[in-house]
């Protein structure tokens, strides 16, 4: 089923789109793809941002990261940009958590680890997140103390539910990303080739017990910089247990309840705002379902299959047939989110 638009508008650059579309007085921002590489900020980003502060546009980033609000923000400056520019963030990772705390966590945000006689001990799960050494994800810590009186561990038999939140490891206890303590389980090459293989092993073994997955980033996969490449992300940890017949809870694009959580924060009506995204699956899509204006950035995770050097607008057959081959069309189209 195609979503929403049925032809797009094809711009240069983004000064171009605003001088044909002055409507727009808020921008919805994914991070990946269209801000940044996860190292640093892509070609043109930063004083695209800069113009868009400085016309009064109001910009909010939605992010399917597993990582709290506050942490991406806290990110910006270290990529080049100025938080003050953004009026906050919406997380996959914020929504998650507040789930996790809210169903096994006690209800306090700040964990309850000091009174574990009270309320019985930490309810545990188990924790596919990031190992040590990610340069491109914060420490998965941050996520954990959002989550209330919880504990990871590397039992499914003690488990209660579990959480796809990274890519590279399963974590078991500890409160320091530096305790030696630490126990870790290899996911093997899953980020970097998505081969399931071991973490089927871990899944089959949750499946038995009917534990509950909640997922806090749901993307595929992204694009890491640096000539990292195309890497596998946790949506495909919570697609696999789901096709094994397990119960998931998945947060962020493209639920439309998370784009609207962002229009409510910018304050604007729908039509006077535009999301800005690489992926048709959860951005594009995500917008259209949620009625908002689209801006697909050619350059992202699809640019291999558009066929067209960085920077360039690819074939409008190509476009065509991605687009209807994904059942989504954005409103506009961008080679890259620059000026």
């Amino acid at each position: 089923m195609r979503l929403f638009a049925t032809a797009f508008q094809a711009h240069a650059t983004f000064s171009e789109l605003l001088n044909s579309n002055s409507r727009y007085q808020g921008f919805i921002l994914d991070q990946f793809g269209v801000l940044h590489n996860g190292q640093h900020a892509l070609p043109g980003a930063v004083e695209l941002v800069e113009h868009l502060a400085k016309a009064n546009k109001k910009l909010i980033i939605l992010s399917n990261t597993s990582s709290p609000a506050h942490t991406t923000l806290q990110r910006l400056p270290g990529l080049g940009f100025n938080p003050d520019h953004f009026i906050g963030a919406v997380t996959s990772g914020d929504e998650a958590s507040r789930l996790i705390r809210e169903t096994y966590g006690g209800g306090d945000g700040d964990g309850g680890r000091g009174d574990d006689e009270a309320d019985g001990g930490p309810r545990r799960f188990v924790w596919f997140t990031w190992g040590p050494g990610n340069t491109n994800a914060p420490s998965p810590l941050h996520f954990l103390k959002q989550c209330g009186n919880v504990e990871p561990t590397l039992s499914v038999e003690e488990a209660d539910f579990v959480v796809a939140h990274g890519s590279g490891v399963v974590r078991g206890a500890g409160l320091s990303d530096d305790d030696g303590d630490i126990c870790f389980q290899s996911m093997e090459s899953f980020l970097e080739d998505g081969d399931l293989t071991e973490i089927d092993k871990v899944l089959k073994q949750c499946l038995d017990r009917n534990l509950p997955m909640i997922c806090a980033n749901p993307d595929f996969v992204v694009q890491y910089g640096d000539g990292g490449g195309i890497r596998y992300m946790p949506g495909n940890i919570a697609r696999r247990y789901q096709e094994m017949g397990g119960r998931c809870t998945t947060f962020g694009k493209p639920h439309s309840e998370h784009f609207e959580a962002c229009i409510r924060e910018l304050g604007l009506d729908k039509e006077d705002v535009a999301h800005v995204g690489d992926s048709l699956h959860h951005d594009i899509a995500g917008a259209n379902l949620a009625g908002i204006p689209s801006i697909f950035i050619t350059g992202g995770i699809h640019s291999d299959e558009l066929e067209a050097a960085t920077g360039d607008m690819p074939d409008e057959e190509i476009l065509n047939t991605l687009f209807e081959r994904e059942g989504a069309t954005p409103t506009h189209v961008l080679p890259m989110f620059r000026l």
